[in-house]
């Protein structure tokens, strides 16, 4: 620390200048609560985590009964009166693009819910881009967990809160 008058050097706890007599300046306090802000973020942030691992395991599970449903539909698991005018080839192209959009979806899920677990600086982005891509795909859980992740990591008040982490 320094004299702000004279600019002599202060050993810690001098609270006179002993060249110029002035009063030393108090030293600055760090930001009250700080160390509780970080912690509060934390738990926080850990929550948003494990909710993005329970989105992908519900994601797969209600994927797998809505597509192992539509593909008895519409192959005629249900009877004559299920038959499709669309080809079964086209279906069967459409069923494995759905069950491939699922499991990309649900690894996404898993990727974002460990990234930020291990607290990475690309888990940050990657969750912010995968609630984007929620708040487009699926609705009212996924809009619901893109909101939350957007509110808990935007913004230059949680960007610095999760570099502290």
């Amino acid at each position: 620390m320094f004299c702000s008058g004279c600019g002599v050097a202060l050993a810690p706890g001098q609270m006179v200048c002993p060249q110029c007599g002035r009063p030393a300046a108090p030293a600055v306090p760090p930001m009250p609560g700080f160390e509780f802000q970080v912690e509060r973020y934390r738990s926080s942030v850990k929550a948003l985590s494990v909710v993005w691992y329970v989105y992908a395991g519900l994601s797969l599970l209600l994927g797998f009964a809505k597509l192992t449903f539509a593909k008895a539909f519409f192959l005629g698991g249900f009877g004559p009166w299920a038959h499709s005018p669309v080809p079964p080839m086209w279906i069967g192209a459409a069923m494995h693009i759905a069950w491939l959009n699922m499991v990309i979806f649900s690894a996404l899920a898993v990727a974002v819910g460990w990234g930020l677990q291990e607290r990475a600086h690309w888990g940050r982005i990657l969750a912010i881009v995968a609630a984007f891509l929620n708040l487009l795909h699926v609705f009212p859980l996924g809009a619901a967990l893109g909101i939350w992740t957007l509110v808990m990591l935007l913004g230059y008040r949680n960007s610095t809160l999760y570099e502290q982490l």
